[in-house]
């Protein structure tokens, strides 16, 4: 059966494996139109039709439809612009599938209500504009106005998430609650206010930033003796608590006094806020990042110490912070 030959719908079947009905159905909707008759008034085919019901069958099998298969037979659009879209697609629904994995496993490991559940995957599938919007949302309460400081620009980055498209199930819980934390009124206030106070600080002059610089000195300075376990009230601390003071004020070129310290206590208190490290943590889950050190047993200790010897010098005043 060469050449000029026809084939029946029997014969295609028996070459290209579909059953005569599949084949049939093909026929009927035009995608392998019949070369001709049998004088019993038989539908045949030309040798054409075994190329076309193989690549209709493979293309089926990729799951691309009906009428995206006859324009491709037709040549209204190419194989290669079909292949393009329909990976594109797949690609959206491996994405989905993945999150909808990643979702199901978390559950499996917390143990989540049905409404955790339900805010989890619901969170999890949005698209990356609709988490993009979430967060400038967030980024702007925090930062809106302040983006006149060229620093701001590398803090947002710094601090924006980008959950990939196939997460972890840690990372999944982990976007969950960050979500959640930066819809958090107090929370977007907290940041506000170390945000404004980064800005503050930087405009004191040639200095990178009290709240940063600070951080690091009394990481250098108290971060032994919180090892050491010193009492944050005891005589020992006082030279940790002078040379922090005195390498603080130096760097913003302010004098040691009791206002620059209520200052710095005020920084520390909001720096070493237990919501913020938890949201840098989260940030570093989500984004693949190595886990920040936690510094706030020594910013703690060293906001203790410093809040004894103001409250020392003037027992009047209430050291304490709200934040």
């Amino acid at each position: 059966m060469d050449g000029d030959t026809l084939y029946s719908i029997g014969d295609l079947a028996r070459r290209t494996g579909l059953t005569v009905k599949a084949i049939r159905f093909y026929s009927d909707c035009g995608i392998v139109p019949p070369a001709g008759r049998s004088p019993a008034g038989y539908r045949r085919y030309g040798i054409d039709a075994v190329a076309r019901l193989d690549l209709v069958r493979t293309l089926r099998d990729l799951g691309v439809d009906l009428p995206t298969i006859r324009r491709v037979l037709e040549r209204e659009v190419t194989l290669p612009e079909v292949a393009e879209a329909h990976a594109a697609a797949l690609s959206v629904q491996i994405r989905v599938l993945r999150l909808r994995r990643a979702v199901l496993m978390a559950v499996a490991e917390r143990g989540s209500t049905p409404e955790e559940m339900s805010l989890m995957h619901k969170l999890a599938k949005l698209s990356e504009n609709e988490r993009r919007r979430l967060i400038d949302d967030f980024l702007d309460s925090v930062f809106g106005g302040l983006d006149t400081d060229p620093g701001i620009a590398g803090v947002m980055r710094s601090m924006t998430p980008e959950p990939p498209d196939d997460p972890e199930p840690g990372q999944v819980e982990a976007w969950v609650e960050l979500a959640e934390l930066s819809q958090d009124p107090d929370f977007r206030a907290l940041m506000r206010r170390t945000a404004e106070q980064y800005t503050a600080e930087r405009a004191l002059g040639g200095a990178a930033g009290l709240r940063r610089d600070a951080v690091a000195v009394v990481r250098d300075e108290a971060g032994p003796a919180l090892a050491a376990d010193i009492d944050p009230a005891s005589s020992q601390a006082d030279p940790i608590v002078s040379a922090v003071m005195a390498r603080c004020a130096d760097i913003v070129g302010l004098p040691d006094d009791a206002g620059f310290r209520h200052r710095l206590l005020a920084r520390l208190e909001t720096a070493g806020d237990p919501r913020r490290e938890r949201y840098l943590r989260l940030l570093a889950v989500i984004n693949g990042w190595p886990a920040p050190v936690s510094l706030t047993p020594v910013l703690d200790w060293f906001a203790q110490a410093l809040r004894i010897r103001l409250r020392a010098k003037d027992p009047g005043t209430d050291t304490s912070m709200t934040v």
